[in-house]
């Protein structure tokens, strides 16, 4: 080995290559100075960073400052133009990371929620009675509150008064004795009910008066009458016959020169009986078709001086009425 390095030892050395030993150590020791000095500057680079001016091209003269890195990288920095950092604390956030959507309420929750509202808002004092109720039952096992937010049912109409007439009702020749005439039962009477006897109807049920006491038949043929009733609209105009429970009245009817008979009528009764409004209207309503039209082909479809009401059941007087023929004549 040293045979080798001397002799190259003293080339080197030699005045013809001192030139180059001198130039081949100083770019080694500009090398190692740039290596030593080129690290330092790096360094120092990354922790200042010159501004940039900006183009002119841009049209503005204000230059565009970049704010120095955070020693800490995960802490929040918001950039803007004057270089100020807006935002001073938070966590950084990754921006490829989707945001989370709002959590929406269900329409069925919601619909709940305005209903409670809505009824809790109407329901007014009651739901104050109601809480206090429930204040009361929460001791026990159930403590339930009711608001009381549902409609009161309608009371029901007071119950109406309707009329039960009862008459026997009967005919036999003149001359028989009053109480030998046969007679027939005619119960619970409907209003225009006639009341018939030897295949003929002389009487219709007119109906009852406004106080309960008495009764009204109307006079359908000519005939005498023989007892206590009273006619309407008068005396002289007999048109009908008014009698109260217990009374009696015989009509004397001319049938022909050689024949005559005796039609007997007895008030028996008048019942006055609760019904519901519903029934009391049914019975208020109600009237014989047969009588009507019987009334209608003798001309007699109103009484004078007499009106019957739909809305009680009964007869009621009225004034101002004329005059029609008389159908009955008391027998003096």
């Amino acid at each position: 080995m040293s045979d080798f390095f001397n002799p190259l030892k003293s080339d080197l050395l030699d005045r013809r290559f001192l030139p180059v030993l001198v130039l081949l150590v100083t770019a080694l020791v500009a090398a190692l100075a740039y290596a030593v000095l080129g690290a330092g500057g790096s360094s120092s680079s990354t922790r200042s960073v010159p501004s940039v001016a900006s183009s002119p091209a841009a049209g503005t003269s204000a230059a565009v400052a970049i704010s120095q890195a955070p020693a800490n990288p995960n802490q929040a920095v918001a950039e803007t133009t004057s270089g100020v950092s807006k935002q001073h604390s938070g966590k950084a956030r990754n921006p490829f990371t989707p945001l989370s959507s709002p959590k929406v309420k269900s329409t069925a929750a919601a619909s709940s929620s305005t209903t409670q509202t809505s009824s809790g808002s109407s329901s007014g004092s009651s739901s104050s009675s109601g809480s206090s109720g429930s204040s009361k039952g929460s001791g026990g096992t159930s403590g339930t509150s009711t608001s009381g937010t549902s409609p009161q049912p309608a009371k029901p109409k007071p119950p109406r008064q309707v009329y039960q007439v009862n008459v026997l009702f009967g005919v036999a020749p003149a001359g028989t004795p009053s109480q030998n005439i046969p007679v027939t039962s005619f119960n619970d009477l409907t209003r225009l009910d006639p009341l018939t006897a030897g295949g003929e109807a002389p009487l219709v049920f007119a109906g009852v008066t406004v106080d309960g006491k008495s009764a009204i038949f109307t006079l359908v043929r000519e005939v005498i009458l023989h007892g206590p009733a009273v006619c309407r609209p008068s005396a002289s105009q007999c048109q009908a016959i008014q009698l109260v429970p217990g009374q009696s009245e015989e009509l004397e009817y001319v049938v022909s020169s050689s024949q005559t008979l005796i039609y007997k009528i007895q008030l028996v009764s008048i019942t006055a009986v609760k019904a519901s409004a519903a029934k009391a209207a049914r019975v208020f309503h109600a009237e014989s078709k047969a009588g009507r039209a019987l009334l209608r082909r003798a001309g007699l479809s109103a009484l004078p001086g007499l009106r019957y009401s739909l809305d009680k059941g009964v007869l009621v007087v009225r004034g101002g009425h004329r005059a029609f023929g008389a159908h009955a004549a008391r027998h003096r």
